[in-house]
């Protein structure tokens, strides 16, 4: 692959980087790039700025409204957004079930829900997981059952990012006990307003609660809602799935870490001089940027296939192992920077507006938060394990 640009994707990079100078708001930025806490209404705003320029769904094809750009475009787009320190898009709707329902789902679910997806009317979270099913995901236990035109549905799911702020929920659920674990599955679309939903925060290792369990008691939806065929659930996840992976690589975001990471070594000092001259970390900050570069490559031909209508396959799986791994090297890299600064932590400090007193520097707070925060990048989507198992069966043939 050849990784120079084109003189039309150079005016592309300039086009988005004096959009996001001129529409991304200062404080939204430098809430991003200083790591403090975003909320809803920050993500939710930035959504519709976007939507404003068409631009909030930089997946999507012009059949459903999206910009209809290709790899290169969308890859551009990605990283540029992440080096000017815009928020991301929430991918739960916009990468995950959009790209089932643009497949799977009937004409009056695409109309009734894509567009409000690409406005940002609706905020979605994704219930998958529950207690003892995870990488394991097709032993999960939530039920439903078919009522007439309803499915009643009871269980729970947990580890649901951002389903404290969520409009919609789209869950797997078992809709036939008698069959083998895959095939008594079903894809269906929960309103989060329903009676019988309940939400309740998780708070994770860095004090944050981005997490949450959501509890379902007799909570009815509707038989229209169901996605496709009932109990082919499982079909539809794993095409799901394949979207998620690919968008955990994060490529635009580990460009940034990586800038972050040589500026806080050139800065720190070990043994009298600049930590970025010592050898072993320079080796460390090398390697890592060359397994980024790699990383790149492969996020950028697996947009390619996407383009083709061809779901991720394995690739995806370097993606998501390569991509946290990467993450989790980067966060480690930055706390080894800092040294003794790094260990005070003070979660309180990434709120907006707090005046109270720093430990240490203002830009070295969210570092050791953002490191407990990311141990967990390789578990989520399908743990590295798992991932590597499926590279060498279906890569390798092992």
């Amino acid at each position: 692959m050849d990784l120079s640009y084109t003189a039309d994707e150079q005016r592309f990079r300039a086009e988005v980087r004096g959009f996001l100078q001129t529409n991304l708001p200062q404080d939204l930025r430098d809430k991003v790039l200083g790591g403090k806490h975003l909320g809803r209404e920050d993500f939710v705003g930035w959504h519709r700025i976007l939507h404003q320029r068409g631009w909030s769904t930089p997946n999507w094809p012009k059949d459903f409204g999206g910009p209809g750009w290709n790899a290169v475009e969308q890859h551009i787009f990605d990283e540029e957004c992440a080096d000017a320190g815009a928020p991301p898009l929430m991918p739960f709707g916009i990468r995950m079930v959009a790209p089932v329902l643009m497949a799977f789902g009937s004409r009056a679910q695409q109309d009734r829900f894509l567009p409000r997806i690409r406005s940002g009317e609706h905020w979605w979270c994704q219930g998958y997981s529950e207690p003892g099913s995870g990488s394991d995901l097709a032993s999960l236990r939530m039920r439903a059952e078919r009522r007439d035109d309803v499915y009643v549905c009871n269980g729970q799911k947990t580890w649901t990012t951002a389903a404290q702020h969520a409009d919609w929920i789209f869950c797997l659920v078992r809709t036939d006990p008698t069959r083998r674990q895959q095939q008594g599955i079903s894809f269906l679309l929960i309103d989060m307003k329903s009676p019988g939903v309940t939400v309740r925060p998780i708070v994770t290792l860095d004090g944050d609660a981005e997490v949450n369990e959501v509890w379902f008691e007799d909570v009815e939806v509707p038989v229209d809602n169901r996605v496709g065929e009932e109990n082919q659930g499982w079909t539809y996840a794993k095409y799901l799935l394949g979207h998620e992976r690919t968008g955990n690589a994060g490529v635009g975001m580990c460009k940034r870490w990586l800038k972050a990471v040589k500026r806080i070594a050139a800065e720190q000092r070990a043994g009298g001089r600049p930590l970025i001259e010592d050898a072993r970390f320079r080796d460390r900050i090398a390697q890592v940027e060359i397994e980024l570069m790699a990383l790149e490559v492969t996020h950028m031909r697996v947009l390619a296939m996407e383009l083709k209508k061809q779901a991720p396959g394995p690739e995806a799986s370097i993606l998501k192992v390569q991509g946290s791994e990467i993450q989790q090297t980067l966060t480690e890299l930055m706390m080894h920077a800092l040294g003794p600064q790094a260990l005070p932590f003070q979660p309180a400090a990434l709120d907006a507006g707090y005046t109270g007193a720093l430990s240490g520097p203002e830009w070295a707070v969210p570092i050791t938060g953002r490191y407990l925060n990311h141990r967990k990048a390789s578990i989520y989507a399908g743990s590295n394990e798992i991932q590597r198992n499926i590279i060498a069966k279906h890569m390798l043939g092992l």
